[in-house]
């Protein structure tokens, strides 16, 4: 039934042509085209007719699981030497806001995103997509079949595992270790919290020695926090900011 479904899909369906693009990015056509298609729906532009929004956010809460298990199994293979803390930094890595982003992105989701959604595209509505489309993944092949496809179509290319090993992502504790050996104090101000496409957004700055050296925005206040870090770094010249790869 499954087999005559994808068929419909790919062939006779209204959305064939939705159908044969996630066949390109997926590498199978899906049966259960409703769920692919939720998964490119943002909060901020979907509702039906009785005012309930419908939207990707359950699905991206079962692919941010899904896909957090992938990555653990993956890493607890590929390292079997390595001590819990290695792995769970990779795993952290891999996963976080940022690097979900840039996949998204080298995926080409916001071809996708911008078919299904009215409002202005984010960089985080990409990460968001990427952990619902592999939700909807998971609901329509299973766990091996998902597991499948995050390790051959998403880490295997667009994730450099060993550049990762080496790249330290923690700009916070940094720019602590900075601070204390040049012995000076350092601390995080919430500036604002307030109201942006139906989220909370955190606005928050770094003190040194009771001076406010840099600012940021984020929907995570931790976040905001690494990301002021980055910024202050390179306004006092500890790093250069084209040695980064940060994101607005």
């Amino acid at each position: 039934m499954r087999f005559l479904l994808r068929l419909h899909n790919h062939y006779l369906s209204k959305d064939k042509l939705f159908a044969r693009r996630l066949r390109n990015l997926l590498g199978f056509t899906p049966a259960n085209m409703a769920i692919f298609k939720l998964a490119f729906s943002h909060k901020s532009s979907n509702a039906d007719k009785t005012g309930t929004v419908q939207n990707n956010e359950r699905l991206e809460y079962l692919g941010d699981a899904v896909l957090g298990t992938i990555v653990a199994e993956y890493l607890f293979k590929k390292y079997p030497n390595s001590d819990e803390g290695f792995l769970t930094k990779m795993r952290s890595k891999i996963v976080k806001r940022q690097s979900l982003n840039k996949i998204g992105d080298k995926m080409g989701l916001d071809v996708l995103l911008a078919e299904y959604n009215t409002t202005r595209l984010s960089r985080s509505m990409l990460g968001n997509a990427v952990e619902a489309l592999v939700g909807a993944i998971y609901l329509e092949r299973g766990y091996e079949q998902t597991l499948r496809f995050v390790v051959r179509k998403m880490l295997r290319n667009y994730v450099n595992i060993h550049d990762l090993e080496r790249f330290d992502d923690n700009y916070k504790s940094q720019l602590l270790e900075w601070c204390q050996k040049n012995g000076q104090t350092i601390s995080y101000k919430l500036l604002a919290r307030y109201k942006f496409e139906k989220r909370d957004r955190f606005k928050v700055a770094v003190m040194i020695d009771g001076e406010k050296v840099a600012t940021a925005d984020d929907f995570n206040k931790k976040s905001a926090e690494q990301m002021a870090s980055v910024r202050a770094m390179v306004t006092l010249g500890i790093v250069d900011e084209e040695d980064l790869e940060t994101e607005e």
